[in-house]
């Protein structure tokens, strides 16, 4: 039984993986082009830019993260709740709060360029126009990367996540041709650098907000009223998610002024650099964290306990294997890498970044589970969970390390104090179970610290897997018997087991037969109070079977009856399609 929810739940995260991490990777794709466009046709000092700009861009991406991660988890539970008047509103509300956020951070990092007064970020006067002009082009792209960063979790949800991965490679291919453009061709120099990243930010969110504006789309652009009070639970959620991003930012600036004290401004561009590149590869743990945020999120909507221990096995099993492959290639590649930012392997900076990218894949798998059970953690474990989860691994761990480590190490110090923030957050994760529980914890669910009265227990729940018409037949039979066992009368056990043999069997009788592809019918029934709940999800193509229902009512009346009747007898279904699966959800 478990299995099958596993093996469910191991199959959507797979599924939504790719998109989201190609998501991630604009960011990274905008960092990378810059250093390359930066290190090798305009010069070290605009090297070193980009790598200042790095706390800033840390700090405007902890604040977006704020309102998506709020969001998401009340997105998630929305849908989890099938609650479509809730989530247009929620739509509405964040789309404002990004606009009008992340317009008063234009206008303030923009006269900051201006008036010079980017000594917060380095005393080189020399450096700091140069620094100047890279950060007034980059403040041109500030609002469309806050909406960017919003809109795919609402594109996912309307099942067009295809649009995203489109609006992604679109972006890619903008910033490279304008970046050659204003450079080699305009000779615009570091304003060119940031401007054309800029640019290509509005392309890629013209294209993800282009649905939104059509008349396929469920979600709709509004300008009228706007409930507001959801704007505090939204930065409250976000908030205690976002706290690591922005003591992120403390630690970039503490680290940057270790580099410029320590190991010059060959170190603050090598560093940039290796970090620029790693970009590329952290967008797959960011991808893997965005898929698992709107799974958790749905998981607490249906109080879904068994789903929310198996995307932690799902992670573990599988998210984490696939990371150690991509570090083994990184590893292995450092020199070439190093190679396409410093051409010169005879200069410090090459051996500085070579040094980096064997070092630093070393902390990604001890990452993606910080980030998984800090997502947790927001839901509400006692004991300050989070709050300390997120200040070890935001800025205590790397900056103390560094600190102790770089005057004895150099640069890779900060290299090294990476790695080992990624193993203390590790172990704190599991010894605070263990203080929790006052013994080692020893199935994921103590591990999560799950709280005893959240969903329903193994007991009182069962998970079925329907292949064909004959599994349907004995599928009644189970599902009869379990109610049975919880003392569930006669006549609501036997709508109960009707109700599932007549969904599944439309399923397999209408669904399986519209493609060559192998299906499966997932059934889960709940027993949580004195409601029996059923779940039946199935990856065929979307279909609604009240739709069917309405369709036979006004045709042949022979046809389909046991459907008809499903929906005349009971009043509490509701259907929606997530996460490429048709979800139907009935309550007797």
């Amino acid at each position: 039984m478990e299995k099958s929810n596993l093996e469910i739940t191991r199959k959507i995260m797979l599924k939504l993986l790719p998109v989201q991490v190609i998501l991630a990777m604009v960011g990274a794709v905008n960092g990378l082009v810059s250093s390359y466009f930066a290190s090798n046709y305009i010069g070290i000092d605009a090297m070193s830019a980009v790598g200042l700009y790095g706390p800033a861009s840390m700090f405007l991406g902890a604040v977006s993260t704020v309102l998506v991660g709020g969001s998401a988890i009340i997105c998630g539970k929305y849908l989890g709740q099938n609650d479509r008047v809730r989530l247009q509103n929620l739509f509405s509300l964040v789309l404002m709060l990004n606009f009008i956020i992340a317009a008063r951070f234009t206008a303030l990092l923009a006269l900051l360029a201006v008036t010079d007064m980017t000594w917060m970020f380095t005393r080189d006067k020399a450096l700091r126009p140069i620094f100047n002009r890279y950060l007034l082009g980059q403040t041109i792209g500030i609002i469309p990367m806050f909406l960017g960063n919003q809109l795919p979790m609402f594109l996912t949800a309307e099942n067009m996540g295809k649009r995203t991965m489109l609006a992604s490679l679109t972006y890619i291919i903008v910033n490279l041709v304008l970046n050659y453009l204003f450079i080699q061709v305009l000779g615009l120099r570091e304003f060119g650098l940031a401007l054309a990243s800029s640019m290509g930010m509005w392309v890629f969110c013209i294209m993800e907000i282009m649905h939104f504006l059509s008349p396929k789309a469920n979600l709709r652009i509004k300008t009228g009223k706007i409930d507001m009070p959801e704007t505090r639970e939204i930065i409250s959620i976000g908030f205690s998610g976002a706290v690591s991003s922005l003591l992120q930012t403390v630690r970039g600036l503490i680290v940057n002024k270790l580099l410029e004290v320590h190991v010059g401004s060959m170190g603050l561009s090598a560093f940039a650099a290796a970090n620029n590149l790693m970009g590329i590869f952290w967008a797959i743990p960011a991808g893997m964290y965005a898929v698992s945020r709107l799974q958790i999120s749905v998981a607490l909507g249906e109080e879904d306990r068994q789903t929310l221990a198996d995307i932690m096995r799902v992670m573990f099993r599988s998210y984490i294997p696939i990371m150690c492959i991509v570090d083994v290639v990184i590893i292995l590649l450092a020199g070439p890498l190093a190679s396409i930012f410093f051409r010169d392997s005879s200069i410090p900076a090459y051996e500085m970044m070579k040094s980096g990218l064997q070092i630093l894949p070393l902390c990604m798998p001890f990452s993606i589970i910080c980030m998984h059970f800090g997502c947790y953690g927001q839901l509400g474990i006692p004991g300050l969970y989070d709050e300390l989860l997120s200040a070890l691994d935001g800025v205590i761990c790397v900056a103390g390390f560094s600190y102790l480590l770089i005057g004895w190490l150099g640069i890779n110090g900060v290299y090294i104090a990476n790695v080992l923030n990624g193993i203390v957050t590790t172990i704190y994760i599991v010894v605070f179970a263990w203080i929790k529980l006052k013994h080692v914890p020893h199935t994921m669910e103590e591990l999560m610290i799950m709280p005893a009265d959240f969903g329903v227990g193994e007991d009182d729940r069962i998970d079925i897997t329907v292949d064909t018409m004959e599994e349907v037949v004995t599928l009644s039979q189970q599902i009869q018997h379990f109610c049975h066992e919880k003392g569930i009368d006669d006549k609501r056990s036997y709508l109960a087991a009707l109700a599932t043999e007549e969904m599944a069997g439309n399923i397999v009788e209408h669904g399986f037969t519209k493609d060559n592809k192998d299906h499966a019918i997932y059934v889960r029934v709940l027993h949580k109070g004195d409601n029996v709940i059923l779940r039946i999800r199935d990856d065929c193509i979307p279909f609604n079977p009240e739709d069917r229902k309405d369709i036979f009512e006004n045709g042949d009346i022979t046809r389909n009856i046991g459907v008809r009747m499903i929906y005349k007898i009971l009043k509490d279904i509701n259907y929606q399609y997530l996460f490429g699966m048709n979800v139907l959800s009935i309550k007797i």
